[in-house]
Parts: C-alpha cells; structure tokens; sequence
C-alpha cells in the first residue's frame, strides 16, 4: 500500500515539474527577445556603479525580463554555454519589429566580418558576423536579405571548422570516411529554408568538400571520383554561381589523371583523360569568358598545358 502511494506521490510531483517546465517554456517564448549590435556591460542592478556581471557581446540574443527607465533587465547569452540575468542599458538591441532592423544585423555582420580579415582586426569577429548573420535571417526571415544572410553566416561557421579539420592528421587520409566531415548541418539549413536559389546552390558546393579525399597517393581512383561529382554537380545546378568552378575542378582533375595514367603505364586512359580534360576546358572557356570570374583564363592555361603535355601533377620536369 505504501509503495503504491509513493509511486502516486511521485507521479504527482513529476506532472507538476513538467508543467511547470512548460508553462515556463511558453512563457519564455513570449518574451521580447533582442540581438545585441554593440557590446553592453551587464550589471547585477539598473546602475552602473553596481556590480558588473559581464560582458554581452555582438551577435547575443537576449531575453527582456524588466524594464526600468532607459534600462532593461534580460536573460543575456554571453558565452557559448553561459546564460545571466542581469541589467544593460536598453540601446544597441534589435528587435523583430526595429525599423529596418534586418539591414542593420546585416551591416553589422559585414562590419564584423572586415574586422575579422584584418590583420589585427577584433578578436572573436568572425564569430560576431558568424552570429549576426543567421539572426538577420532568422528575426527577419522575409526579408530580400534572408537568404544570403544565412548562407553567408553558414559558409564563415563552414569555413572555421573546414581550418580545424585540415589541421588534424586525419586530413590527409585518403578515404573521405576516414578523415574529419565538417559539420554541414547550416548548410542543409540553407537548402531547407532558401530552395530553389543561388545560397542553396552555394550551399550544396560547399558540402562537396566532405566527399574528397586527402592525399591521392597517386592513385586514379580519388580524382576520377571527385571529378565524376564535380561534373554532376554542374548538372544539378546548372546555374549555380559555383558551376564554372565545379566544371574547372574536374577539368583540372582530368589533366592530373593524364599524369598519373602515364606514370601507370595506361596510355589510353591518359588520352581519354586528356579529351574529356580539354572538352571540358573549352566548355569553360565558352560559357564564362564573359561573366565576372577568373574561370575562363584558368582553363585557357590549363589548356595549355594540356596542349603542350606539360605534367599538371606530380613533380615531374620534362
């Protein structure tokens, strides 16, 4: 009798934590929500002399508690895993229904992001534009900046953890499998959300780069593969701005088969390998001479050397 008690007291408490935890849930998503464009000091009260608590940098959201004067109390995220409660002064946070608040995250983010590629730019700013970025997007998911605000935060969240992966050992295996994947869960948010557009388009190039291998060992098999995917790619996304890209990395792909055929001793896999190589050069040069990009000259040298059986790979000299 008891232990079917307690197992009834137990249930109790467990339903009114869970509706408690929901309630709060609910009552959390109704609250005014913001993304800091500034650095703001957080203080234990609305008053600067009074202790400060941190520091909520660019790019946070956070969650308006309180509001006092020209002060307002929020649920800050000041770090990665790292939420506090306290006051900062209420200037420097955009909301969803700011005045051209989605135009001001994204220059925001674009400022970030030059910081970041200076030589002693703002520590943390790539990050900053990192966050700024997806928030235009997501406060203000109509907006004509949406989608390239979103890919450009993936393609910078892409970019850092493509310069971790190379600088594991692993990298340099040759099996895609074996060494590091870069995390492309934004690129496939970019997919999602934006189909159908030039940030998906990006977005699908990008991923590619978990498909190809380390170090070919000079070995066929890594470059026909890759450059099979490249030209596939092209397919699918015919207009992609990535497409003369994609069409010159197989052809490059191509040119260095020729070498390594060669070095095999399977001269009609190298002349097959030059045809498609120079077939696909001459694509290149037809369709992107005209359009911005350096494409066209890229496949007129690699022509070239195709055309003069100078080696495109390895460390051959003739």
């Amino acid at each position: 009798m008891s232990r079917v008690f307690l197992n009834m007291r137990s249930r109790t408490y467990f339903l009114i934590i869970v509706a408690f935890l929901l309630f709060a849930a609910s009552a959390f998503a109704d609250t005014e929500r913001g993304i800091m464009v500034r650095e703001a000091n957080l203080f234990v009260s609305p008053d600067p002399s009074t202790q400060k608590l941190g520091v909520v940098g660019r790019g946070r959201e956070v969650a308006v508690i309180e509001k006092s004067h020209e002060w307002i109390k929020v649920f800050a995220n000041v770090d990665k895993e790292l939420n506090i409660t306290g006051w900062i002064l209420d200037k420097g946070v955009i909301r969803a229904n700011t005045p051209n608040g989605d135009s001001v995250l994204f220059g925001e983010a674009v400022d970030s992001e030059a910081q970041a590629s200076q030589r002693h730019g703002r520590r943390g700013a790539a990050q900053d534009a990192m966050r700024l970025y997806y928030h235009a997007a997501e406060y203000f998911p109509t907006s004509p900046i949406a989608g390239e605000a979103m890919w450009r935060s993936a393609d910078i969240r892409w970019q850092l953890d493509k310069d971790d992966v190379k600088t594991r050992p692993s990298s340099r295996e040759r099996d895609p499998m074996l060494h590091g994947q870069i995390d492309d869960e934004h690129m496939k948010e970019v997919q999602k959300k934006f189909p159908n557009t030039k940030w998906a388009d990006m977005a699908a190039f990008s991923r590619l780069d978990n498909k190809l291998c380390g170090e070919w060992e000079g070995l066929p098999k890594c470059p026909e593969n890759e450059s099979d995917m490249y030209e596939k790619y092209v397919r699918e996304h015919p207009q992609s701005p990535k497409a003369g890209e994609a069409l010159y990395e197989a052809a490059w792909r191509q040119g260095a088969l020729v070498d390594i055929y060669k070095e095999r001793h399977e001269d009609p896999k190298a002349a097959g390998a030059k045809t498609r190589a120079t077939a696909l050069c001459k694509s290149i040069i037809g369709q992107y001479a005209q359009l911005p990009g350096d494409w066209a000259a890229r496949a007129q040298r690699l022509n070239y050397l195709l055309e003069q059986n100078i080696p495109i790979y390895g460390t051959r000299i003739d």
